[in-house]
């Protein structure tokens, strides 16, 4: 998994950004498409979404490396390490897009690899009682849904849950390396390096997640995700 490659692609789309602007006016054509239960909390939303979106990218490849490790520690390394080799290679691969130039046109492919993690999460505390590790993206997910849209943020969830389900079934957790990991190495007990994004920049939600699921628009064609706990993967 080349993070280097990664990073260096996100230090050039930030510089882009710095001279062209362009993430802040794709913000803005997508503002009114936000649910209303979003609450930015302040006057400048273009500005605020502007650097949720910049942190929501640029914390990626860290997080990737971080559950690399975790994954390593637990005797997971097998099934989690391809699955975040699948979210770095969305980004930089052969096949990932030409025009992600800019912070915005990155947005797709760090949701796909924030929503990986949250996946394995899931799972991790499910059968092992912790987490993969302790950044919590979940409102910071809804959000980033909201700006790529509905539809193509739904195909992205239905992938990740197949992906992880195919790799992370309740058999793996069974393993003797596993439980001697539930047993003996303890959670992390310092989250602050992984606050949580959303609300350290001032945006977040007047509902219940739940109740957001409800209320969000759902596409007729969208089909139902397959597998999954998050409100957002209800549609």
């Amino acid at each position: 998994m080349n993070t280097l490659a990664l990073r260096d692609l996100i230090q050039r789309a930030q510089r882009q950004e710095t001279t062209t602007g362009d993430l802040a006016r794709q913000i803005e054509a997508r503002l009114l498409r936000l649910h209303p239960s979003i609450q930015l909390g302040v006057h400048d939303h273009r500005g605020v979404l502007t650097r949720f979106v910049e942190r929501y990218v640029e914390q990626v490849p860290a997080m990737l490396e971080a559950a690399a490790r975790v994954a390593e520690d637990a005797g997971l390394e097998a099934q989690v390490k391809p699955l975040l080799a699948t979210a770095n290679t969305f980004f930089v691969g052969p096949g990932a897009p030409v025009e992600r130039k800019n912070i915005g046109a990155l947005l797709d492919a760090a949701y796909l690899a924030h929503r990986l993690v949250e996946e394995i999460n899931d799972r991790y505390i499910t059968h092992l009682g912790r987490p993969l590790t302790p950044l919590d993206t979940t409102v910071a997910n809804l959000i980033a849904h909201q700006l790529i849209g509905e539809r193509y943020a739904n195909d992205l969830d239905r992938a990740v849950a197949g992906a992880v389900a195919g790799q992370l079934g309740a058999e793996v957790f069974e393993r003797g390396s596993v439980r001697a990991y539930r047993l003996h190495v303890e959670l992390q007990e310092d989250g602050a390096d992984w606050p949580e994004l959303a609300r350290q920049l001032g945006v977040t939600l007047a509902l219940d997640l739940a109740e957001i699921a409800e209320n969000l628009p759902r596409p007729d064609d969208a089909a139902p995700a397959t597998a999954g706990s998050s409100a957002y993967r209800a549609h």
